[in-house]
């Protein structure tokens, strides 16, 4: 399994063709209690870099971008009443989306764990 990670600060993790996307620990402690989230339509296609979502927390909003290109395959329903799972276990149950890759070569672009740790360093 691979997980990668963009420099706005959500992580994907890889299994055959399909990612799981959540944001990372330093985001959640950056954005504080997570009271929403919004979250995008199964079936939906996005383009890199798209807004796919929204966080929102006790101190801002923030979106959440599709760190690859794909179809939307399934989303974490058990946010819309636990939200604040994103901040207990961001890169476990918090995670937000999967998509199914339409172009795997895209996470060469994507940072890998210790390139993500100096970005937050």
């Amino acid at each position: 399994m691979v997980v990668k990670y963009t420099e706005d600060h959500e992580w994907v993790s890889v299994d055959g063709d399909v990612g799981t996307v959540g944001i990372t620990a330093h985001a959640q402690e950056q954005l504080g209690d997570i009271v929403f989230v919004e979250l995008p339509d199964v079936g939906k296609t996005v383009a890199k870099g798209d807004e796919a979502g929204v966080v929102e927390s006790v101190k801002a909003a923030s979106e959440i971008y599709a760190p690859v290109a794909g179809e939307i395959v399934e989303v974490n329903e058990a946010l819309a009443d636990a939200p604040g799972t994103a901040n207990s276990d961001p890169t476990g149950a918090g995670w937000f989306f999967k998509v199914k890759l339409s172009d795997p070569s895209e996470l060469d672009g994507l940072m890998d764990e210790a390139a993500y740790n100096d970005l937050i360093g």
